[in-house]
């Protein structure tokens, strides 16, 4: 038996949360409050360390929680790990980044393809493996965290808008397509927010430039802030749905428009 199946089995199935990209940032604070809020958490993400030391972290805290390396854009792979759950209370599809700052004109085609493809088809893979379970639970939740950059276009950010557009137009029709069923789904799309890896995968490492970001911002918003409205919209009475919340710093009046204490 897997070790998703055990814990699939040792947990009652209404109150299982999955969380993808939970290896750090928004994925590894959303598990955190969720355990919190009583949930079994199963944490997944190619880095497999990482999401064990999490579990392990959580356990000793006295959450339940288990570790499954999965690569979401690995349809194979995510069919086999749906096959472990005969029923899920929350989906939180994480799991994605930006890659480069290039104008349209510069940008590489294998950056936007794998900003496509990590962003949206592997939010498809794992929504549509584990609809089955979160609709026989009678009272499932998906979660999709887009961005405000799935709303609104920038300078130097075709592909991540591109592929975070598509990733709101996934949402807003799959609700459309599952009204009726016992199944919400939640879209929660952040403006600025300051984590450890986001600003430096997308430059390359580049810390000097992912610092530039986030120059003269006093407060952009944390992973913390974030995973506490994700955790919020999910803990809504089952007959209340959050279809978009759209969630930035104060200093942050759009995706243009920063206010800047330099």
């Amino acid at each position: 038996m897997t070790a998703a199946a055990n814990a699939a089995n040792a947990a009652p199935a209404s109150r299982i949360a999955i969380v993808t990209g939970a290896s750090s940032g928004i994925g590894a604070a959303t598990a955190r409050q969720l355990a919190a809020a009583g949930y079994r958490v199963v944490l997944t993400a190619r880095r497999k360390d990482r999401i064990e030391a999490l579990a392990a972290e959580l356990t000793a805290a006295g959450h339940d929680a288990m570790a499954y390396a999965l690569d979401i854009t690995d349809r194979t792979a995510v069919d086999e790990f749906a096959t472990a759950f005969r029923k899920v209370a929350v989906l939180v599809n994480n799991a994605g980044g930006a890659l480069g700052a290039d104008t349209i004109a510069a940008g590489d085609p294998a950056d936007w393809r794998q900003m496509y493809e990590t962003n949206v088809i592997g939010t498809l893979n794992v929504t549509q493996a584990l609809l089955p379970a979160l609709t026989a639970s009678a009272d499932g939740t998906i979660v999709v965290l887009s961005s405000t950059a799935g709303h609104g276009t920038y300078e130097g950010g075709g592909g991540y808008v591109a592929a975070k557009h598509a990733e709101h137009v996934l949402a807003e029709t799959l609700r459309l397509e599952i009204v009726g069923t016992p199944v919400r789904v939640i879209e929660v799309a952040p403006g600025m927010v300051k984590t450890e890896e986001f600003a430096t995968t997308r430059f390359g490492g580049d810390t000097e430039k992912a610092a530039k970001v986030y120059a003269g911002v006093s407060a952009p918003l944390t992973a913390d802030d974030v995973a506490d409205t994700i955790t919020w919209a999910v803990t809504r009475p089952p007959h209340v749905n959050i279809d978009l919340l759209v969630v930035r710093p104060r200093a942050q009046a759009s995706n243009t428009k920063v206010h800047r204490e330099l």
